[in-house]
């Protein structure tokens, strides 16, 4: 027979202090409207680089003078953050906000009479708006719920991006960290080099991975089942409207804003899995993913704004783990910002080598079994760094 203490025991609740923080995400793609808002208030088109200055000057600033929080949910509190709808309410209501960015920018472009670099600034903008439309991509695409992946389906659409669903789940998940991942960057590869390896090498395995699974139906790739080619029908029809609505001309601004957005997710992945190898077996298989094949990073305002997509290594050790119960681990490598001030340094190779090659050495212990080399720099970055 239970004693009464052991009958009125309370169930304990997990409290997650950032609950109402992870608005954050939410809010952050409305700012592709402040500069325009700032233009009409001051007539000043140097106003519209406002979202810029926040977004890479500002916020890897704050990355920098806020403490990275190393603070993980318990593992017993885990099933209750997933199921709790809050959070998922969240990821939906960025949808039709991301859309309405999307189209805002396209009118103010088109209807207002704006210099060249004001012109480049919303393009800039835009497209860094769009790559949060990736990354809630990314959350949602992992997911069972049909639902989230249709609406990773519409939020890539703007940028007509829409097979990148099939190849980060498909592809880069299950290669991860190998030379055969063209999502994975290599030591001595630069950016530039790596984006025009990864862009064309990502569609077209995204493309082979569908047409497998339409034969496997007994489709033919060209089908209207094919996921690649609804993303592209609702590209179609949303930028055919806006040329309708705004003139043919807008697409001069919204084929740029496409260009900007998916080398976002580029530049992403270029430093997330930067150098870093999955070790080959003595039976021939590789090691399975672990949290030291990807580069980490708690730093805090950049990881409420991104649905903690810095919080790497736990994703790939769990890939359908919902963003509020992602953990950090002690041996995963560590960035040294959050990925708005990383996208800055890749974006000049020398000032990368020079700050993430010594950080990838140290993390492999100088193995170089553990390197995932850029075959045509291995000679002399081996001789470099004595890597042996």
């Amino acid at each position: 027979m239970s004693t009464p203490s052991q009958t009125h025991q309370p169930t304990l609740i997990y409290r997650d202090n950032w609950r109402w923080v992870w608005l954050l995400s939410v809010l952050s793609p409305a700012l592709v409207a402040a500069g325009p808002v700032w233009m009409w208030w001051t007539g000043d088109a140097m106003t519209l680089w406002w979202p810029l200055v926040f977004l890479y000057g500002l916020v890897p600033l704050a990355d920098w003078w806020i403490p990275p929080s190393r603070r993980n949910p318990p593992e017993s509190a885990v099933s209750q953050l997933e199921n709790d709808p809050y959070y998922r309410y969240v990821t939906y209501a960025l949808v039709p906000i991301l859309w309405l960015a999307f189209i805002f920018s396209a009118w103010f472009v088109a209807t207002h009479d704006i210099p060249w670099h004001g012109w480049l600034a919303m393009v800039l903008a835009t497209g860094a708006v769009g790559g949060f439309g990736i990354n809630l991509a990314h959350e949602m695409g992992h997911q069972h719920n049909r639902l989230e992946r249709h609406l990773a389906m519409w939020v890539l659409a703007p940028s007509a991006y829409g097979h990148f669903c099939i190849e980060h789940n498909r592809g880069h998940h299950v290669e991860v960290a190998t030379p055969h991942d063209t999502a994975s960057s290599r030591m001595g590869e630069s950016i530039w080099a790596f984006v025009c390896r990864e862009m064309p090498g990502g569609a077209k395995r995204a493309w082979q991975y569908e047409a497998q699974r339409l034969q496997h139906k007994g489709l033919a790739p060209v089908h209207w089942r094919n996921h690649i080619l609804q993303g592209l029908a609702i590209t179609a029809s949303l930028w055919s409207g806006l040329c309708w609505w705004l003139g043919p001309q807008v697409l001069l601004f919204i084929l740029p804003v496409a260009m900007w957005t998916n080398f976002q997710l580029t530049s992403a992945n270029y430093v997330e899995h930067y150098g870093l190898k999955r070790v080959q077996l003595p039976d021939g298989s590789l090691e399975r993913c672990q949290p030291r094949h990807s580069w980490n990073s708690n730093h805090v305002l950049s990881n409420w704004m991104l649905f903690h997509l810095q919080r790497h290594a736990d994703h790939h050790a769990h890939a359908t783990r919902r963003y509020q119960a992602l953990r950090h681990f002690e041996d995963a490598p560590q960035l040294p910002s959050g990925y708005a001030g990383m996208f800055l340094v890749a974006y000049v190779p020398p000032l990368w080598f020079a700050v993430m090659n010594p950080r990838l050495l140290e993390a492999v212990g100088h193995d170089p079994q553990r390197i995932n080399f850029d075959p045509a720099q291995r000679d002399a970055l081996c001789q470099r760094y004595s890597i042996t």
